[in-house]
């Protein structure tokens, strides 16, 4: 059992070992546009949005890059265009990097199935290349487009549904609902279904944005904070995409915590949830109106309540970064465990 959890833990970090510097590039790019362009908003004029477009194409292709690579740790080679395939198409279903983790796992372990039905010589060098990038593509492209497509986007139009007739309910209850699904999956389809619900009624009920928009940025201010509280925690390429998921929460973009997220997704989720739930509920408790469909601190010249606002997003983010740092182990005693499981399965391996 360790020694499979060992291995699921190895595969996923090399699927986000290389999509980090993906979602850094393409999340600072992003930040700077909408920083220049002074409000919070998708900039105008063709130097901003060249800008914007840049950080736009790094946050679509960190999808990809992470359910390919998890593949490729799984299977090599053949299995890195199913993985990347599969994810891109999950993510045109609104699955989003959690999708794309699933599909990787999926896609690897597809192709490692394949690879053990008997071949011939000829085909055998053929099955590299071909027979395997393209059994595995068709296969796992086909679960996402015909079996998964549909129940994900039937489950979002309910969730949203069911959203709009929570409209009435208690600060407190919306505030833990919209908080959370907000932090969930950091800009992916529950997200999405959050932010848009408050983004809609952005000019008849701003308090809705007013809390949405704390949520928004709590998931990378809280890593970023964590990262500086207790760095014994985190590597040094988890400290520079803390840099990063701070910059990125200043300009509300939530994607800046899924680097750390998809590292440790049981200690980190929940974290940055706690952390939103509390800020928005904040935003919530004390009537902050948010007049932008955006959030983060960029959009403070257009908030009512600009000190509860910066004092929820304080809140939130202190949440997340004490849950997380109680939660994790700081490195060198992680690597002292690691080291004694690996003795572990050693020795009984050899008994």
């Amino acid at each position: 059992m360790k020694n499979n959890i060992s291995e699921l833990k190895r595969h996923l970090l090399t699927g986000t070992s290389h999509m980090l510097p993906f979602i850094v590039a393409g999340g600072v790019l992003l930040a700077l546009s909408v920083m220049l362009n002074g409000k919070g908003a998708q900039p105008e004029g063709a130097f901003l949005t060249g800008i914007w477009d840049m950080g736009i194409a790094g946050f679509t292709l960190f999808i990809p890059v992470l359910g390919g690579y998890i593949a490729y740790s799984i299977a090599d080679r053949p299995a890195l265009a199913p993985g990347m395939i599969g994810a891109y198409l999950a993510n045109q279903v609104n699955a989003g990097f959690l999708g794309a983790i699933i599909v990787g796992f999926i896609a690897g372990y597809v192709v490692l199935t394949l690879k053990k039905i008997p071949l011939s010589t000829r085909l055998r060098a053929l099955s590299t290349y071909f027979i395997l990038p393209i059994g595995g593509t068709f296969i796992v492209s086909g679960l996402v487009i015909w079996v998964i497509g549909g129940p994900i986007a039937y489950a979002m139009a309910n969730m949203n549904e069911w959203l709009q007739g929570m409209a009435g309910a208690s600060k407190a209850v919306l505030g833990v609902i919209l908080g959370g699904m907000t932090a969930f999956d950091m800009g992916g389809p529950i997200n999405k279904v959050a932010t848009l619900f408050a983004q809609t009624q952005v000019f008849e009920n701003p308090q809705l944005m007013g809390g949405v928009g704390v949520a928004i940025c709590v998931p990378p201010l809280g890593m970023f904070l964590a990262t500086l509280m207790s760095p014994k925690r985190y590597s040094a390429e988890e400290r520079e995409a803390g840099k990063a998921a701070g910059i990125m929460g200043c300009i509300g973009i939530t994607e800046g915590a899924i680097p750390f997220a998809a590292q440790d997704p049981l200690r980190v989720i929940p974290s940055i949830v706690a952390g939103a739930i509390v800020g928005n509920v904040t935003a919530f408790m004390f009537n902050v109106a948010n007049h932008a469909p955006w959030g983060g601190l960029i959009v403070l010249p257009v908030v009512d309540g600009r000190i509860y606002y910066l004092i929820a997003t304080v809140a939130g983010a202190l949440t997340t970064a004490i849950i997380v740092n109680i939660l994790k182990k700081p490195i060198a005693q992680r690597d002292e465990t690691e080291t004694e499981e690996k003795q572990d399965s050693l020795e009984l391996d050899f008994n």
